[in-house]
Protein backbone atom coordinates (compact mmCIF):
# COMPACT_ATOMS: atom_id res chain seq x y z
CA UNK A 1 0.00 0.00 0.00
CA UNK A 2 0.90 3.40 -0.80
CA UNK A 3 3.67 5.49 -2.39
CA UNK A 4 5.45 9.24 -1.25
CA UNK A 5 2.62 11.67 -1.96
CA UNK A 6 3.54 14.42 -4.16
CA UNK A 7 3.79 18.20 -2.21
CA UNK A 8 1.62 19.71 -5.03
CA UNK A 9 -1.55 18.43 -6.97
CA UNK A 10 -3.09 19.54 -9.81
CA UNK A 11 -6.70 21.93 -9.21
CA UNK A 12 -9.53 19.87 -10.21
CA UNK A 13 -11.32 19.96 -13.35
CA UNK A 14 -14.73 20.65 -12.69
CA UNK A 15 -15.43 20.71 -16.08
CA UNK A 16 -14.53 16.96 -16.27
CA UNK A 17 -16.27 16.35 -12.85
CA UNK A 18 -19.27 17.86 -14.34
CA UNK A 19 -19.10 15.97 -17.89
CA UNK A 20 -18.83 12.83 -15.78
CA UNK A 21 -22.19 13.87 -13.57
CA UNK A 22 -23.36 13.73 -17.15
CA UNK A 23 -27.46 14.98 -16.63
CA UNK A 24 -27.09 15.39 -13.22
CA UNK A 25 -24.46 17.57 -13.14
CA UNK A 26 -27.27 20.89 -12.96
CA UNK A 27 -28.55 18.73 -9.47
CA UNK A 28 -25.10 19.81 -7.62
CA UNK A 29 -23.55 22.95 -6.61
CA UNK A 30 -19.92 21.73 -6.36
CA UNK A 31 -17.24 23.95 -4.85
CA UNK A 32 -13.53 22.39 -4.38
CA UNK A 33 -11.43 23.70 -1.89
CA UNK A 34 -7.59 23.62 -2.04
CA UNK A 35 -7.48 23.30 1.92
CA UNK A 36 -9.94 22.94 4.79
CA UNK A 37 -10.31 22.35 8.68
CA UNK A 38 -13.07 20.28 7.78
CA UNK A 39 -15.58 20.12 4.71
CA UNK A 40 -18.57 18.60 7.95
CA UNK A 41 -17.48 21.82 9.82
CA UNK A 42 -17.73 24.50 6.88
CA UNK A 43 -21.36 23.44 5.58
CA UNK A 44 -22.63 23.37 9.28
CA UNK A 45 -21.11 26.83 10.40
CA UNK A 46 -22.43 28.65 6.94
CA UNK A 47 -24.95 26.85 5.60
CA UNK A 48 -25.61 27.75 1.48
CA UNK A 49 -29.02 29.17 1.16
CA UNK A 50 -32.03 26.16 -0.03
CA UNK A 51 -31.90 26.74 -3.63
CA UNK A 52 -32.92 23.51 -4.44
CA UNK A 53 -29.46 22.15 -5.09
CA UNK A 54 -27.37 19.89 -3.09
CA UNK A 55 -24.71 21.73 -2.26
CA UNK A 56 -20.92 19.62 -2.03
CA UNK A 57 -17.74 20.65 -0.29
CA UNK A 58 -14.84 18.88 -1.53
CA UNK A 59 -11.30 19.72 -0.35
CA UNK A 60 -7.68 18.53 -1.41
CA UNK A 61 -6.47 18.80 2.23
CA UNK A 62 -8.22 18.67 5.52
CA UNK A 63 -6.54 19.43 8.25
CA UNK A 64 -9.31 18.71 10.87
CA UNK A 65 -11.17 16.13 9.33
CA UNK A 66 -13.94 14.64 11.99
CA UNK A 67 -14.81 11.20 12.82
CA UNK A 68 -17.58 9.76 14.75
CA UNK A 69 -17.92 10.04 18.40
CA UNK A 70 -15.52 12.63 18.24
CA UNK A 71 -12.51 11.11 16.76
CA UNK A 72 -10.56 12.71 13.97
CA UNK A 73 -10.44 11.77 10.30
CA UNK A 74 -7.30 11.26 9.37
CA UNK A 75 -6.44 12.08 5.59
CA UNK A 76 -3.03 12.28 3.49
CA UNK A 77 -2.95 15.42 0.82
CA UNK A 78 -3.51 13.61 -2.41
CA UNK A 79 -4.33 10.02 -0.39
CA UNK A 80 -7.81 10.51 0.35
CA UNK A 81 -10.79 11.70 -1.30
CA UNK A 82 -12.77 14.24 1.30
CA UNK A 83 -16.02 15.74 0.63
CA UNK A 84 -19.40 16.46 2.36
CA UNK A 85 -22.72 17.32 1.21
CA UNK A 86 -25.52 19.00 2.26
CA UNK A 87 -28.65 17.03 1.77
CA UNK A 88 -32.01 18.51 2.35
CA UNK A 89 -35.01 16.05 3.24
CA UNK A 90 -38.86 16.69 2.84
CA UNK A 91 -40.45 17.51 6.63
CA UNK A 92 -42.01 14.05 6.92
CA UNK A 93 -38.77 12.27 5.50
CA UNK A 94 -37.15 9.75 7.94
CA UNK A 95 -33.96 11.54 8.22
CA UNK A 96 -31.81 11.02 10.00
CA UNK A 97 -32.73 7.30 11.26
CA UNK A 98 -30.71 4.95 9.47
CA UNK A 99 -28.80 7.57 7.29
CA UNK A 100 -25.34 6.91 7.44
CA UNK A 101 -25.92 2.90 6.53
CA UNK A 102 -27.99 4.51 3.32
CA UNK A 103 -24.65 6.22 2.47
CA UNK A 104 -22.09 3.48 3.30
CA UNK A 105 -24.64 1.54 1.21
CA UNK A 106 -24.26 3.75 -1.95
CA UNK A 107 -20.67 3.73 -1.36
CA UNK A 108 -20.39 -0.11 -1.56
CA UNK A 109 -22.16 -0.10 -4.84
CA UNK A 110 -19.90 2.48 -6.02
CA UNK A 111 -16.86 0.19 -5.62
CA UNK A 112 -18.48 -3.13 -6.42
CA UNK A 113 -19.22 -1.14 -9.82
CA UNK A 114 -15.67 -1.02 -9.99
CA UNK A 115 -14.67 -4.27 -9.70
CA UNK A 116 -13.15 -4.19 -5.85
CA UNK A 117 -13.84 -7.59 -3.94
CA UNK A 118 -15.55 -7.98 -0.32
CA UNK A 119 -16.73 -4.85 0.13
CA UNK A 120 -18.53 -5.20 3.61
CA UNK A 121 -19.99 -2.73 5.73
CA UNK A 122 -19.15 -2.04 9.42
CA UNK A 123 -22.50 -0.47 11.06
CA UNK A 124 -22.99 2.84 11.56
CA UNK A 125 -20.67 4.37 9.23
CA UNK A 126 -17.76 2.40 7.72
CA UNK A 127 -16.95 0.33 4.46
CA UNK A 128 -14.62 -2.14 4.84
CA UNK A 129 -12.40 -4.36 2.15
CA UNK A 130 -11.28 -7.77 3.68
CA UNK A 131 -11.59 -6.49 6.84
CA UNK A 132 -9.55 -2.92 6.40
CA UNK A 133 -11.34 0.45 6.91
CA UNK A 134 -11.35 1.68 3.00
CA UNK A 135 -13.77 4.82 3.58
CA UNK A 136 -16.14 6.08 6.76
CA UNK A 137 -19.08 8.38 6.73
CA UNK A 138 -19.86 11.27 9.27
CA UNK A 139 -23.60 11.99 9.23
CA UNK A 140 -24.54 15.26 11.11
CA UNK A 141 -28.15 16.91 11.31
CA UNK A 142 -27.68 20.87 10.70
CA UNK A 143 -28.74 22.81 13.86
CA UNK A 144 -31.78 24.74 15.13
CA UNK A 145 -35.55 24.20 14.89
CA UNK A 146 -36.08 23.80 10.32
CA UNK A 147 -38.66 23.25 8.10
CA UNK A 148 -36.84 21.19 5.97
CA UNK A 149 -34.47 18.77 7.92
CA UNK A 150 -31.02 19.09 6.80
CA UNK A 151 -28.15 17.12 7.27
CA UNK A 152 -24.33 17.49 6.54
CA UNK A 153 -22.82 13.79 4.78
CA UNK A 154 -19.05 13.70 5.09
CA UNK A 155 -16.98 11.06 3.35
CA UNK A 156 -13.75 10.41 3.55
CA UNK A 157 -12.12 7.22 0.82
CA UNK A 158 -8.35 6.42 1.04
CA UNK A 159 -7.26 6.59 -2.35
CA UNK A 160 -3.32 6.26 -2.25
CA UNK A 161 -2.16 6.28 1.34
CA UNK A 162 1.66 7.02 1.91
CA UNK A 163 4.10 3.83 2.99
CA UNK A 164 3.92 5.33 6.69
CA UNK A 165 0.56 5.85 7.12
CA UNK A 166 -0.66 4.83 10.55
CA UNK A 167 -4.12 4.86 11.82
CA UNK A 168 -4.87 4.23 15.12
CA UNK A 169 -7.98 2.56 16.64
CA UNK A 170 -8.03 0.44 13.33
CA UNK A 171 -8.50 -3.59 13.94
CA UNK A 172 -8.06 -4.73 10.98
CA UNK A 173 -6.27 -2.48 9.56
CA UNK A 174 -6.55 0.38 6.45
CA UNK A 175 -6.28 0.00 3.07
CA UNK A 176 -6.70 1.97 -0.39
CA UNK A 177 -8.01 1.61 -3.81
CA UNK A 178 -4.28 1.62 -4.96
CA UNK A 179 -4.41 -1.52 -2.84
CA UNK A 180 -7.58 -2.46 -3.70
CA UNK A 181 -7.73 -1.86 -7.66
CA UNK A 182 -4.37 -0.44 -9.17
CA UNK A 183 -4.67 2.86 -10.60
CA UNK A 184 -8.02 4.27 -9.21
CA UNK A 185 -10.05 6.65 -10.55
CA UNK A 186 -9.51 10.30 -11.22
CA UNK A 187 -10.41 12.20 -8.16
CA UNK A 188 -13.33 14.22 -10.03
CA UNK A 189 -14.61 10.97 -11.81
CA UNK A 190 -14.93 9.10 -8.52
CA UNK A 191 -16.49 12.02 -6.85
CA UNK A 192 -18.86 11.88 -9.56
CA UNK A 193 -19.32 8.09 -8.96
CA UNK A 194 -20.45 8.08 -5.42
CA UNK A 195 -22.77 11.13 -6.07
CA UNK A 196 -24.43 9.96 -9.07
CA UNK A 197 -25.26 6.24 -6.40
CA UNK A 198 -25.79 8.89 -3.36
CA UNK A 199 -29.11 10.82 -5.33
CA UNK A 200 -31.40 7.96 -6.17
CA UNK A 201 -30.75 6.07 -3.39
CA UNK A 202 -31.50 8.75 -0.61
CA UNK A 203 -34.00 9.51 -3.36
CA UNK A 204 -35.41 5.97 -2.03
CA UNK A 205 -34.33 6.37 1.60
CA UNK A 206 -36.35 10.23 1.61
CA UNK A 207 -39.18 8.27 0.64
CA UNK A 208 -39.66 4.54 2.65
CA UNK A 209 -36.95 5.01 4.93
CA UNK A 210 -33.80 2.40 5.66
CA UNK A 211 -36.28 -0.23 5.82
CA UNK A 212 -36.42 -0.75 1.74
CA UNK A 213 -32.38 -0.47 1.79
CA UNK A 214 -32.17 -2.81 4.66
CA UNK A 215 -31.95 -6.09 2.88
CA UNK A 216 -29.19 -4.70 0.69
CA UNK A 217 -26.87 -3.34 3.49
CA UNK A 218 -27.70 -7.01 5.56
CA UNK A 219 -26.07 -8.93 2.81
CA UNK A 220 -22.95 -6.67 2.79
CA UNK A 221 -23.22 -6.66 7.10
CA UNK A 222 -18.86 -7.49 7.81
CA UNK A 223 -20.60 -9.12 11.56
CA UNK A 224 -23.08 -11.25 10.18
CA UNK A 225 -23.73 -13.73 12.72
CA UNK A 226 -20.62 -13.38 14.30
CA UNK A 227 -19.67 -12.63 18.27
CA UNK A 228 -19.18 -9.08 18.86
CA UNK A 229 -18.42 -6.69 21.60
CA UNK A 230 -20.71 -3.47 22.15
CA UNK A 231 -19.26 -0.91 24.54
CA UNK A 232 -18.76 2.67 24.85
CA UNK A 233 -21.32 5.30 27.28
CA UNK A 234 -21.35 3.07 29.82
CA UNK A 235 -23.20 0.18 27.55
CA UNK A 236 -21.33 -3.49 27.02
CA UNK A 237 -23.07 -5.72 25.51
CA UNK A 238 -21.64 -8.91 24.38
CA UNK A 239 -23.68 -11.01 21.70
CA UNK A 240 -24.07 -12.35 18.01
CA UNK A 241 -24.84 -9.46 15.55
CA UNK A 242 -27.90 -9.69 13.47
CA UNK A 243 -26.96 -6.47 11.27
CA UNK A 244 -29.46 -3.85 11.02
CA UNK A 245 -33.04 -3.51 12.18
CA UNK A 246 -35.61 -1.56 9.98
CA UNK A 247 -34.91 1.98 11.10
CA UNK A 248 -30.86 1.34 11.21
CA UNK A 249 -30.42 0.15 14.75
CA UNK A 250 -28.29 -2.54 15.59
CA UNK A 251 -28.99 -5.77 16.59
CA UNK A 252 -27.34 -8.09 18.62
CA UNK A 253 -28.98 -11.76 20.01
CA UNK A 254 -27.24 -11.78 24.07
CA UNK A 255 -28.37 -14.60 26.50
CA UNK A 256 -31.02 -11.85 27.92
CA UNK A 257 -32.52 -11.80 24.31
CA UNK A 258 -32.35 -9.17 21.19
CA UNK A 259 -30.67 -5.51 21.70
CA UNK A 260 -31.42 -2.77 19.53
CA UNK A 261 -28.58 -0.23 19.80
CA UNK A 262 -28.36 3.46 18.00
CA UNK A 263 -25.97 5.26 16.58
CA UNK A 264 -24.11 7.60 18.24
CA UNK A 265 -24.15 5.77 21.77
CA UNK A 266 -21.47 2.73 21.10
CA UNK A 267 -18.73 1.02 18.97
CA UNK A 268 -18.49 -2.21 17.25
CA UNK A 269 -15.85 -4.55 17.85
CA UNK A 270 -15.25 -8.35 16.73
CA UNK A 271 -15.11 -10.37 20.21
CA UNK A 272 -11.76 -11.39 20.98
Amino acid sequence: MGAALPDSFPAPDLAALAQALGPLAPVFDIRWWEDCDSTNAALLEAPPEDDGKVHVLAATRQSAGRGRRGRQWLAWPGGSLTFSALWRFAPASSAPAGLSLAVGLALARVLEKLGVAAVALKWPNDVLVHGAKLAGVLVELLPGRRTTPAAVIGIGLNLRLPVDAVIPGQAGGVTDLAREMGEPPTREHLLAAILAELHPMLATYERTGFGLLRNAWQKRNAFANLPVQVSGEGTNIAGICLGADEDGALLVRTAAGVRRIFAGEVSLRPAS
